[in-house]
């Protein structure tokens, strides 16, 4: 059995889904990972992690308009210490997921046809966010 860990960065430019699902590719391939478990773990509190729909861009603005709908930023939050997307922030990432547990199979990810790995930045502004990458397998 082996175990890898490796880390990616993603810089975001606001609130926004980023693909990186090529960064994680890349590694697999680069590692010549074969068959195995790959779990990547997003290293913070108002971001989040989802597969989602690669092909149509309209999904990522939908996906967006919603949790804003849902979660909005305005004056009803306690916790408001880096601003008004602070609390929205941390709800939308509660409410999504902050880690995934993916399967790979003779040195690919399996993904489905129209499937990517996005970032779901829920802040305002600029951050750059890190991923733990740890693979199980041979």
């Amino acid at each position: 059995m082996l175990q890898k860990f490796h880390q990616i960065k993603v810089n975001t430019q606001g609130q926004d889904l980023y693909n990186f699902t090529s960064k994680v590719d890349n590694w697999i391939k680069n590692e010549k990972l074969d068959t195995g478990i790959l779990n990547i773990n997003i290293l913070h509190t108002s971001a989040s992690l989802m597969i989602q729909e690669n092909a149509d861009p309209d999904v990522m603005s939908d996906m967006k308009n919603f949790f804003n709908k849902l979660v909005p930023m305005d004056e009803r939050y306690i916790h408001s210490t880096e601003g008004k997307d602070d609390m929205p922030a941390h709800i939308k990432s509660a409410l999504t997921s902050s880690h995934l547990s993916l399967s790979i199979k003779n040195n690919n990810l399996i993904l489905g046809t129209w499937q990517g790995l996005y970032l779901f930045e829920h802040r305002l502004e600029d951050h750059t966010r890190i991923l733990n990458l740890h693979y199980i397998g041979n």
